[in-house]
C-alpha cells in the first residue's frame, strides 16, 4: 500500500511540475515566429507582381535573446522594396520595445520584352521587332518592359543584340511634331472636312496635344499623329 501511495504522489508532482512548465511564458521570443512574420508580410507586399513570386527568408541569429512579444510588425527599409534581396525590420512595441532586421530575397519568374532581331540605334521600333521571352524577372536590368505598347512607335537609342531584355532608358519617345514645324491641319466636324497647314508651337508625341498657328494667326488646339498630322474635331 506505501509503495501504491508512493507512486501516486509522484505521478502527482510529475503533472503539477508539467502544467506549470506549460502555463510558464515563453522567457525569450520565437525566432520561427518572427520568419514566419516577415515571409506572410512579404506574401502580402508581392501579390501583385506578375509571374510566379517566391519568397525567401533569411535566417535569424540563433543567439539573439529578445523578450516574447505580443504583436510582432514587419516593415519595408525606407527606400527598400519587396523585389530581389530585400531587408524586412521587424519590430515590437510592447511589452518591451525591439527591433530586429532580416535578410530575404524575392525571385519573380514571368515574361519580359526582348528584341526579336537586332535593332540599331535611331530604329524605330514595330511589332516584329519585338519577341516575349520569360526568366527570372528580378534578375534583368533595371525597367526591363514586359509589354509590347511599352514600346511600339519608340526609338532605340542605345543598339540591342537579338534577345535582349528591352529597357525603358534603352528607348526614347519619338516625337510625331517638333516645335517649328509646318503641320497638315485635319479639322472635321459633323458634315465638313477642312485640310490646311500651320507652325507646330510645342513638340508632341502621337496622342499628345500640340498648339498650331495657322496662316491666319489663329492658335488651335489638336491631337498629334503621325507624319506631321494634327487633327481637331469640333
Amino acid at each position: 500500500m506505501k509503495t501504491i501511495s508512493t507512486f501516486f504522489l509522484g505521478l502527482a508532482l510529475t503533472l503539477c511540475a508539467y502544467a506549470t512548465s506549460a502555463n510558464t511564458p515563453l522567457k525569450h521570443q520565437d525566432l520561427g515566429a518572427l520568419r514566419q512574420v516577415a515571409h506572410q508580410f512579404l506574401k502580402t507586399q508581392t501579390v501583385d507582381l506578375p509571374g510566379k513570386v517566391t519568397v525567401e527568408v533569411g535566417s535569424i541569429e540563433p543567439r539573439l535573446k529578445l523578450s516574447p512579444c505580443v504583436s510582432p510588425t514587419a516593415f519595408l527599409l525606407k527606400n527598400s522594396q519587396a523585389w530581389g534581396k530585400t531587408t524586412v525590420g521587424i519590430r515590437c512595441d510592447a511589452p518591451d520595445a525591439w527591433s530586429i532586421y532580416v535578410p530575404a530575397n524575392i525571385k519573380v519568374h514571368g515574361e519580359y520584352l526582348a528584341a526579336a532581331r537586332s535593332l540599331p540605334r535611331g530604329h524605330v521600333i514595330q511589332k516584329s521587332d519585338l519577341m516575349l521571352d520569360s526568366g527570372e524577372l528580378t534578375a534583368l536590368p533595371a525597367k526591363t518592359l514586359n509589354r509590347p505598347e511599352q514600346a511600339l512607335g519608340s526609338v532605340v537609342a542605345i543598339s540591342l543584340h537579338p534577345g535582349a531584355p528591352i529597357r525603358q532608358d534603352a528607348l526614347r519617345i519619338r516625337r510625331a511634331v517638333k516645335q517649328g514645324q509646318i503641320v497638315r491641319l485635319l479639322s472635321t466636324g459633323p458634315g465638313f472636312s477642312i485640310t490646311s497647314e500651320g507652325k507646330a508651337q510645342n513638340n508632341a508625341t502621337a496622342g499628345q496635344f500640340v498648339r498650331v498657328r495657322t496662316n491666319s494667326g489663329q492658335i488651335i488646339s489638336g491631337i498629334a499623329h503621325a507624319d506631321g498630322v494634327v487633327r481637331v474635331t469640333y
